[in-house]
This record gives C-alpha cells, sequence and structure tokens, in this order.
C-alpha cells in the first residue's frame, strides 16, 4: 500500500429538504385544515478516527464528498426523511486544516473519535406549521436551507512512542530492520527511506512504536530534501533517538546540523528528550572511533551511546534506554517537567542543550 500522509478533500453536507403546501381533502369534511409536512434535514459530513489505516491514499482517487439531501415534506403530514451523512474515515493522528493549511480544525488521537465537519441543512417547514387561531389555511411554506460546502486538508502525523532522526545514511532503517519486524528499503546511498515507517520494538517484555523518518539534511526545515514534510511525524514522540554515522567526516558537525533543523522547526521537538548514539561502530577503527565519540560528545554534551545495526552491537541497551524514557514520559511532552524523572538524570538522556 502507498504511503500518503497528505490529502485536499472537498466536502457538502446535504440540504434540507423544502416544506410543503397541502390541505385536507376528504369526503363529508368541507373545510380540511392544513396538513402539508416539514423537509428532512440535510445529512452531515462525519469524518471519524479508525483503527487499522495508516495512510491518506483513499483520498487521493476520491476527493469529492456529499452527504444526502433531506427529502421533502408531502400532503398528510407527511414529513421528509433525512439525508444520509456521509463518514470519511481516518487514520489516528490525522490533523484537519482549513484550505489556508494554517488553521487547525481538529486533531484526532484516539480510536473511534468522531468530529462533525459540516452540519446538514435544516428541513423547511410546511404549511401545517404556521396554522393558528387567526390563521387557519396558511398557504407558505419554508424551503429548505442549504448545507455547508467546504475545502479541507487531511495531515496525518504518526502517533510513535519514539523516532529515529539523523542525517541520510546514518543508518536508522539498518536499525529499525534490526530491532522490529519492519522490512524498510536499505541501501548504501542518501535517501532510501523516502516514506516514514513504523516498527514494534520489544525491550525486555515493554513494546513500543518506533518512527523512522527519511533523513535530514542542512535546510530542511525549509523544505530542503524529505525532512520539512516529515518532520510532523516525530512531534506526537516522547523521545528522540538520534543517531551519527561514526563513518562521516565529522561527527559534532553532523549532530549540529541535524539540531539546528530541529530547532529551526520548532513546535515540541525541541523541548522533546533526546538519546544520542553514535552509529557503525563496527566500520572504523579504535582510534578513529574514539576521535569521533569525542567530537560527538562535545557537540551534543552528553555521552554518546556506541552502537552498531548492523552487527547488534550496543542495540538492545539504546532500546532499554528508549523503554525507560518512554515509561517515564506523559504522551505528549509539551516542556521540561518541575519534578525530574531519574531518565532526564541519565548522560545519555538529558534535556536538549540550545544551539546558538
Amino acid at each position: 500500500m502507498k504511503f500518503l500522509d497528505e490529502a485536499k478533500v472537498y466536502v457538502r453536507s446535504g440540504d434540507g429538504g423544502n416544506g410543503c403546501v397541502a390541505f385536507r381533502r376528504e369526503k363529508f369534511i368541507e373545510f380540511g385544515g392544513p396538513n402539508g409536512g416539514n423537509g428532512g434535514r440535510g445529512g452531515d459530513v462525519v469524518i471519524e478516527a479508525v483503527d487499522g489505516l495508516n495512510t491518506l491514499i483513499d483520498y487521493r482517487y476520491q476527493q469529492h464528498f456529499k452527504a444526502q439531501r433531506g427529502g421533502n415534506g408531502s400532503g398528510k403530514d407527511c414529513h421528509g426523511a433525512g439525508g444520509k451523512s456521509v463518514v470519511l474515515k481516518v487514520p489516528v493522528g490525522t490533523q484537519i486544516f482549513d484550505e489556508d493549511r494554517e488553521t487547525l480544525i481538529h486533531d484526532f488521537t484516539t480510536v473511534g473519535e468522531r468530529f462533525v465537519l459540516a452540519e446538514g441543512g435544516n428541513g423547511g417547514f410546511g404549511n401545517a406549521h404556521f396554522k393558528s387561531p387567526t390563521n387557519r389555511a396558511p398557504r407558505n411554506a419554508n424551503p429548505g436551507q442549504p448545507g455547508e460546502e467546504r475545502w479541507i486538508w487531511l495531515r496525518m502525523k504518526l502517533i510513535a512512542d519514539a523516532g529515529l532522526v539523523g542525517l541520510p545514511n546514518a543508518g536508522k532503517s539498518t536499525f529499525l530492520s534490526k530491532v522490529s519486524a519492519a522490512k524498510p528499503k536499505i541501501a548504501d546511498y542518501p535517501f532510501t527511506t523516502l516514506h516514514p515507517q513504523l516498527g514494534v520494538v520489544n525491550a525486555d517484555g515493554r513494546e513500543f512504536v518506533l518512527a523512522d523518518i527519511p533523513g535530514l539534511i542542512e535546510g530542511a526545515h525549509e523544505g530542503a530534501g524529505l525532512g520539512d514534510r516529515f518532520l510532523g511525524h516525530v512531534e506526537r514522540c516522547r523521545v528522540l533517538l538520534h543517531l551519527v554515522d561514526a563513518t562521516c567526516e565529522h561527527a559534532g558537525k553532523a549532530y549540529k546540523t541535524v539540531r539546528q533543523e530541529l530547532d529551526a522547526y520548532g513546535g515540541e521537538l525541541t523541548d522533546k528528550i533526546e538519546i544520542v548514539a553514535l552509529n557503525k561502530i563496527d566500520a572504523v577503527d579504535p582510534d578513529e572511533l574514539k576521535k569521533q565519540k569525542d567530537r560527538l560528545k562535545r557537540a551534543a554534551k552528553k555521552t554518546p551511546l556506541l552502537i552498531s545495526g548492523a552487527t547488534g552491537e550496543g542495540v538492545k541497551d539504546a532500546l532499554r534506554k528508549l523503554a525507560d524514557v518512554i515509561s517515564e514520559q506523559p504522551v505528549s511532552i509539551k516542556a521540561k517537567s518541575t519534578t525530574e524523572s531519574a531518565a532526564t538524570e541519565e548522560p545519555w538522556a538529558a534535556p536538549l542543550p540550545p544551539q546558538g
């Protein structure tokens, strides 16, 4: 199944049915009163978050959704039937934005959550509604009210407990494939990962969801590369695992490049707890490894973990530390808690340093 995390959709709720002008006509009843029925209410446009979906690909092939119009009223006090509502099913984590792509309308965070995006028009009153002691034979009825219509943007943000960040080709996909059943594409060139990937990780009996997004490059927050589009997928994570390639030219500079992009993107990414790990340690000699570790330690202001996604060295230790932080952090980390958890006192999970 193709991955699509953004879609533009047109919705329109149903118009209300018209009221009816009618009079009672029966044998031996000379002056039958008004009996025109009311029009039915138009259908709503409802959006529901459901389980089992992880993409918005359905809305690439169908962008227009219209609810049913309410039925017209008729004689003998028959009211029109209400129009059927149309329900759009989206994955959990989907946000609804107005046509300007900036005004947030609703954010779905739980399975089964429903939101009425456009209400159907009310049905018009029939002439029986207007009968009064002074007007025994009204000959007027109301038309149904029109429904609402609008263009919206659906934007999905993956809900994961931990997120992988780093430069392209830092070994994120290899790490995810090593610790979960996910099968991301792995190759020795940048931007092998083109879409976010999710994997369920088990660390000593504790399960959590790990997200891998395409690598970040300088200028990603302004749209360079692929990072700008997918950084939103790690906004809901409780902790970030920052992988730095030990075979790169300078581990400290590589770390700062990604940190600057996270800080520039804004949101809650700056305040999230970060675990720093030097990856691909099996591909460098001991002297080079020590140099890269020292460079990364100076840049990150914390002692990095040493891991190898290919051989599995240090991977279990990294997973335990991720699980420790996840178990002690709330679902959404908006700011640093006044009561520090034990996990934040560890050097590998210290709060993120400000970047100058």
